[in-house]
């Protein structure tokens, strides 16, 4: 990893407020100070959230742009909540930042209903072609380009880990917002693994913490069945309650987010999210040295991680391979 994860004290001086040098200071460096606007889908309390804007932060210190010097920063956080994602969408557009980072389909959908001028760079968005957002990954042709989380070989891969883990399981519920996760795309490769796999696939939608609660309940009743939490701003807001309902009905589950297995949950497959936080600064570099989000290409995941958590390995009762925990590029005790 390109960055430390720092501990609150650091953040905060890191991320402290958004006040400005004194002009005369400025001016006597010659630099006109920037404004970046961040869009957050986590809450402002999530660890995982603070890690990632770190990296981002750490990424323009190492491309000389530091906060309070030549930039001012402007985080929003809105804890996945649809209406906050739109009125903080707006609010950051009203501010006129030179350039906007973007994290999640539903914050970048939400900045792209706001504004069709401000350059955009996103992160974590799994469909930017298929959801509008950009003509093609090799030129945008918009105001908006960034860094996918999707990979085609992701979706079978949970199904097979999840086998391998827990060999019992014959029945995978999918747990996904169909109003916010990129369900489109992994669906039908899930299907295609399912089927080679042996195993039967159900779509478990929810849209509300009370429909996460009952459709995991209802899950867990089920003999043999695994989970698979789709990535998604809304079930990525709730999984410490999906993770805490996954170990009381003893589901083997597995997310594609490292903070799953860092919360509890059994395991992680994806792409390690920060270090796309910190290669978006290289983009937000280059816009605000004049190039345009048009013609910088949509990157794709280059970096994965599987992470596995022992502890709860033993809560579920399970018997993970040495193989499998070979593979593990983390394993949490």
């Amino acid at each position: 990893m390109r960055f430390g994860r720092l501990k609150r004290r650091e953040f905060v001086s890191l991320l402290g407020g958004a006040v400005a040098w004194p002009v005369a200071a400025l001016a006597q460096h010659g630099e006109r100070m920037r404004r970046i606007g961040v869009l957050m889908i986590l809450a402002e309390n999530d660890r995982e959230g603070r890690a990632r804007i770190v990296a981002f932060i750490q990424g323009l210190q190492a491309l000389g742009w530091v906060e309070h010097h030549n930039i001012r920063i402007d985080v929003r956080w809105t804890a996945g909540d649809a209406s906050r994602i739109r009125r903080d969408a707006a609010e950051l557009v009203a501010l006129t930042p030179d350039v906007i980072l973007s994290q999640s389909t539903p914050a970048l959908a939400a900045l792209q209903k706001a504004t069709s001028t401000i350059p955009i760079v996103f992160v974590s968005v799994s469909d930017p072609v298929g959801d509008g957002f950009v003509a093609t990954l090799a030129k945008p042709a918009v105001n908006m380009t960034g860094f996918s989380n999707y990979e085609p070989t992701l979706a079978g891969k949970w199904l097979q880990l999840i086998k391998q883990a827990a060999p019992h399981v014959e029945r995978i519920a999918v747990l996904f917002n169909p109003s916010t996760a990129p369900h489109s795309i992994f669906l039908p490769p899930m299907e295609a693994a399912a089927s080679s796999l042996a195993v039967k696939l159900v779509h478990a939608r929810v849209h509300s913490d009370a429909e996460i609660e009952s459709t995991v309940a209802a899950i867990g009743r089920e003999p043999g069945a695994g989970l698979i939490v789709l990535p998604d701003a809304f079930t990525s807001a709730r999984r410490k309650s999906i993770i805490a309902l996954t170990i009381v009905h003893r589901l083997p589950a597995i997310s594609a987010f490292r903070f799953f297995p860092a919360d509890g949950g059994l395991m992680s497959y994806g792409v390690d999210i920060p270090d796309q936080f910190w290669r978006a600064s290289s983009y937000v570099d280059r816009i605000l040295k004049g190039e345009k989000p048009a013609d910088l290409p949509v990157q794709q995941p280059t970096k994965f991680e599987f992470v596995i958590n022992l502890k709860t390995v033993k809560a579920l009762g399970l018997t993970v391979p040495p193989q499998l925990l070979a593979l593990a590029n983390e394993v949490i005790e």
